[in-house]
């Protein structure tokens, strides 16, 4: 690999791992002790946990967007770097709009979106590289999952 595709790749792990850094902006002291306090779902993880998977995450969909960025340019190409975008847009808004806002209501139409989204990037991604495709699988579980969580403080705390 050569010098200018190590800058690529490091590059679109940051601006994956951006969405979490502009989110964990809202996550404020207040906020996780309300967060604590909320009624939750007895399959909610532990907090320590969400740092690390969400690393995780970030980083598979870094290498995910580099593998499509290297692709040759097409329309294709641009529709899913665009969807791309939108999916990371709706990944750093949910965290201001769960916890900034405090609405689970919001949150919960905003994790909508970014499943859809996702979904969608999956698609697309899939036409250009399965392998980058199959690297969103983990972030299509767990926002699956949280999606679930959501919904479920949401019926408990309102």
């Amino acid at each position: 690999m050569d010098k200018k595709s190590i800058f690529k790749l490091i590059g679109s792990i940051l601006i994956c791992m951006s969405a979490g850094i502009i989110g964990s902006l809202f996550v404020g002291k207040e906020a996780l002790i309300w967060y604590k306090y909320l009624l939750k779902s007895e399959l909610t993880p532990p907090n320590w946990l969400f740092a690390p998977v969400w690393a995780i995450l970030y980083l598979l969909m870094g290498i995910s967007l580099y593998i499509v960025l290297n692709k040759k340019n097409s329309i294709e190409k641009k529709h899913a770097l665009l969807i791309f975008g939108v999916q990371l847009f709706l990944n750093a808004l949910w965290t201001p709009v769960f916890f900034g806002l405090r609405s689970f209501t919001g949150g919960f139409f905003v994790i909508i979106l970014l499943w859809i989204s996702i979904f969608l990037t999956f698609y697309k991604f899939f036409k250009l590289s399965k392998t980058a495709a199959y690297l969103l699988i983990p972030y299509l579980f767990w926002v699956s999952y949280a999606t679930g969580l959501n919904l479920t403080i949401w019926i408990l705390n309102s």
